[in-house]
């Protein structure tokens, strides 16, 4: 395949391509088009392009990238999307070598996901239970917590799920994630009977307003809203009051805090990292590892706390 005539089109075929073959999600694709179009402007202002780059002119790109303060996540964002170009350049038949296949980029700063402990998860999910206006609410926000920590949804997932999902007391729930890719993900005794609760409060409420002329929601958690559904907005709020309800810190409460605490706890009752992997819907199991160094540091921290020979001042004896 002959190489595209300008940098825009190795750009957009490129990206059109991911979009095709991986399904990359839209955001991923915008953060791509960005960092290339960034590294592009800048071959041109030193009279080059993409056909004619050198392994030494992306390592130069990257210093500049630092001596701008750029940080290191984004500089590691930025050869990310350089590394993936070229090697699509390659594997297509428009370059004769790939000239960022060995450089190794600053990485990313791994930064421990905030997880919660099984007793503090415990305390959410009986604050759900007693908080609301009316009984209506309770049993929502019950249901909301309950599917959450037994599935690891992402947020969007959870809020946005159909009710037809739903039907039928399930023992799996059919997600749609990023990027439009599906999976199955179980659900636990205590969140079907959520489930159920949910439903029958939520589809007699819906026969009423039905009956006075309105349409039904084919969503399990409706709102009046544009979206149709609770918002992602509206249920951080939620968390954060669940969190004050029940004792734990806000600070460190977040619907995401719930998704990592599922993966957390599933990893230490003897889960493999292959099956959290497919649970979470993660594209790469390198980013189901981060895990594997909560439950190291949550280890540590337990043998600090408790073993005798860490405490201060304890005889040899």
């Amino acid at each position: 395949m002959a190489a595209p005539a300008t940098q825009d089109l190795w750009i957009s075929t490129f990206l059109q391509a991911q979009a095709a073959e991986l399904g990359a999600a839209t955001n991923t694709l915008l953060a791509y088009g960005r960092d290339l179009k960034e590294f592009s402007a800048w071959l041109e202002r030193r009279k080059t392009g993409f056909p004619d780059t050198q392994r030494e002119q992306i390592e130069q790109y990257l210093i500049d990238c630092d001596a701008q303060g750029l940080s290191r996540s984004t500089r590691a964002r930025r050869l990310s999307a350089i590394k993936q170009l070229f090697r699509f350049a390659f594997e297509e038949g428009w370059l004769e070598a790939n000239p960022a296949i060995q450089i190794k980029g600053p990485g990313r700063q791994k930064r421990l996901p905030k997880t919660l402990d099984v007793a503090e998860v415990d305390r959410l999910l009986e604050a759900a239970r007693r908080t609301g206006r009316k009984d209506a609410e309770r049993v929502r926000n019950t249901c909301l917590m309950e599917v959450l920590y037994a599935t690891g949804m992402r947020v969007t997932e959870l809020v946005s799920l159909p009710v037809s999902s739903a039907r039928g007391d399930p023992r799996m729930l059919l997600v749609l994630g990023k990027g439009g890719k599906e999976r199955m993900v179980p659900l636990s005794p205590p969140a079907r009977d959520a489930l159920a609760a949910w439903l029958l409060i939520r589809d007699e409420a819906e026969d009423k307003q039905v009956a006075d002329g309105a349409q039904r929601s084919k969503f399990l958690f409706p709102s009046r809203g544009k979206s149709g559904y609770l918002t992602r907005h509206r249920f951080f709020l939620l968390v954060k009051e669940l969190a004050e309800e029940g004792g734990v810190s806000p600070e460190k409460v977040t619907p995401h805090t719930l998704r990592h605490a599922f993966a957390t706890h599933l990893l230490a009752n003897g889960a493999d990292l292959r099956s959290i992997q497919t649970l979470l819907g993660h594209a790469d199991v390198a980013t189901t590892e981060i895990y594997t160094h909560v439950l190291d540091e949550r280890l540590s921290e337990l043998v600090l706390q408790h073993h005798p020979l860490a405490k201060d001042g304890d005889d040899d004896g």
